[in-house]
């Protein structure tokens, strides 16, 4: 067979099967096809086919290069969301079980367990005493709480001591949280998988979500990105 022949068959091929051909360039890796990615050298990606699903991908990148640099995936796990599926964070409405789409930031780590070795996240223990308050009423609404305030209802706070595998470990997610609107949603985290899906957070298994841990550097102005593949709340729209 002629060479011509050939490098014509194998230019077909490869595009048959989505390859780029010999000298051309791969698909952007999914941060550079984001709106925004926060601003840091660090992000974290969580992406589920569509609205109505409670499974999905995470993956954690680094910005190799600072600023202007490439984004390169540090690791990858299976996500499990809300058992709602997922909604647009901005109209997002409390007690729907759904995980709120769009770009948040990370300002701390908790858990039951002690932080893995290497971790730098301000790391925060869960004690007996621990509460996230999720009551509408109260002044510490979508606030970590030692002990529980009178105005904060039990039958509206999680006692996060009694969630042995979830709150293993877990990140805030800054969804809702500098400036709280009241309904909106309250206690959503990246945190370790249970038994199935969430209750509107974004989870993990033990080892990644531990991984992920060590992975972080509050210096690289991590973020995190939860979005659907396509549609109204695709993840390259945040």
């Amino acid at each position: 067979m002629r060479p011509g022949v050939v490098a014509v068959l194998l230019s077909a091929s490869l595009l048959v099967l989505g390859a780029a051909p010999p000298g051309g360039s791969g698909p952007r890796p999914l941060p550079a096809r984001m709106a925004d990615t926060g601003g840091g050298t660090q992000l974290i990606t969580a992406v589920a086919p569509g609205t109505g699903s409670t499974e999905g991908r995470v993956t954690w990148w680094d910005r190799r290069g600072g600023a202007g640099g490439r984004w390169v995936a540090a690791g990858s796990a299976p996500a499990r969301f809300g058992a709602g599926g997922l909604t647009d964070g901005a109209t997002r409405e409390q007690g729907t079980s759904t995980t709120p789409t769009g770009l948040y930031d990370l300002p701390y780590a908790f858990g039951i367990e002690p932080a893995p070795r290497g971790t730098e996240y301000r790391y925060r223990p869960v004690r007996q005493d621990s509460w996230w308050c999720q009551d509408n009423a109260s002044r510490a609404y979508n606030r970590w709480t030692e002990p529980r305030p009178a105005d904060c209802r039990a039958t509206e706070a999680e006692h996060l001591i009694t969630y042995t595998a979830q709150y293993a470990h877990a990140l805030v997610v800054g969804f809702n949280y500098h400036r709280p609107v009241r309904g909106r949603g309250a206690g959503i985290f990246l945190h370790v998988d249970g038994r199935g899906a969430t209750a509107g957070c974004v989870s993990v298994p033990r080892e990644a979500m531990r991984r992920i841990l060590r992975w972080a550097e509050p210096g690289r102005r991590p973020h995190i990105a939860i979005g659907t593949r396509d549609g109204a709340t695709a993840i390259t729209r945040y």
